[in-house]
Parts: C-alpha cells; sequence; structure tokens
C-alpha cells in the first residue's frame, strides 16, 4: 500500500512540475496582442456597482462560447463586432430586469489604459484594443478582463469565478 502511496505522490509531483514548466515556458502575447473588455458603471453608488457585476456576469456567460472559437486576436475582434447588437442586448436586459431605466452603450476602439493586473498578468500601461461598455453614463468605476486571450471567459467558464486556474492534463488522467 506504501508503494501505491509513494508512486502516486511522484506522479502528482511530476503534473504539478510538468504543468508549470508548461505554463511558464508558454509563448505570451505582445502587448499590441491583447484585447481587454470594460464593462464601466453608471455612478460609483453601491447599487450602480453591483448591477455592473450583475451585468458583466451576463455578457461574460453570453460571450464564453463564442470567445472560446477565437483563435487569434483578429478573429476575436470579428467577432465581438458581429455580435455587438447581441451583447448590449444581453446588457441592456440584465439593466432592465434589475429595475433600471438606463441603458449601455458598446464601443470597439483602441484606448490607453493604466497598468493593470489580473492575476499574475500584469498590462503595461499603454493603448490596447478594447470592447467598452459603459452603463448609463458611465461613469463610474469599472471591471476589466482580457478578453484575448480569453483569460476573463476562460476563468469564467472552468470555475464561475474571476480568478485564473490552471489545470493538468496529466493529474486529470489520473484522477479518471
Amino acid at each position: 500500500m506504501k508503494r501505491y502511496i509513494l508512486i502516486f505522490l511522484m506522479l502528482i509531483l511530476f503534473a504539478v512540475t510538468s504543468t508549470y514548466f508548461l505554463v511558464s515556458c508558454a509563448p505570451k502575447p505582445e502587448e499590441g496582442e491583447y484585447i481587454r473588455i470594460h464593462i464601466r458603471a453608471n455612478s460609483n453608488s453601491a447599487e450602480d456597482q453591483s448591477v455592473k457585476l450583475a451585468v458583466r456576469d451576463a455578457v461574460v456567460q453570453y460571450l464564453t462560447p463564442i470567445a472560446c472559437r477565437a483563435k487569434s486576436k483578429e478573429e476575436m475582434w470579428k467577432l465581438m463586432e458581429k455580435y455587438k447588437k447581441e451583447i448590449v442586448e444581453v446588457a441592456d436586459a440584465t439593466l432592465m430586469s434589475c429595475g433600471y431605466d438606463y441603458r449601455s452603450n458598446l464601443a470597439l476602439r483602441a484606448e490607453s489604459f493604466p497598468e493593470r493586473s489580473y492575476g499574475a498578468l500584469t498590462l503595461k500601461e499603454g493603448v490596447y484594443d478594447a470592447l467598452i461598455l459603459e452603463l448609463g453614463n458611465g461613469e463610474g468605476e469599472n471591471w476589466w478582463c482580457v478578453a484575448f486571450p480569453p483569460l476573463c471567459f476562460i476563468a469564467a467558464q472552468e470555475t464561475g469565478e474571476q480568478e485564473i486556474r490552471y489545470r493538468s492534463w496529466i493529474a486529470e488522467k489520473l484522477g479518471k
């Protein structure tokens, strides 16, 4: 029995180190290869900030299967352009269902952003292509994520949270 436990522990150690090596050695996109997504609240009131998160959840849920199809930044940009009207409809339906009378406005454009971190990823200050979804006046704090590569969509799909989690193919196979 001890032998099986030792073998199992060695396999787990191998899986963890292999995963770390693959993740740390994976090519990282260049600065211009990112597409950001920003959802800007109407204001900084607690109510507007709360509905911003409800809109975020609905939009991320809608975009997840779409984003997972994109193999390049250009393909993701085209998909966002194609589904622009539907994204606004999802946001507006969420605002209406929460009892708000203002609507959303979506823009796909290059915009200047300050340095921000998303988990272990830090995006330097600079100009990035972005999907900007303004709720009402769009004067409140925003929620942001990386639409390409689809970090927020993968995180939402796999965990239901807004935290990046890495998976190990080896560990998954061992678990079966």
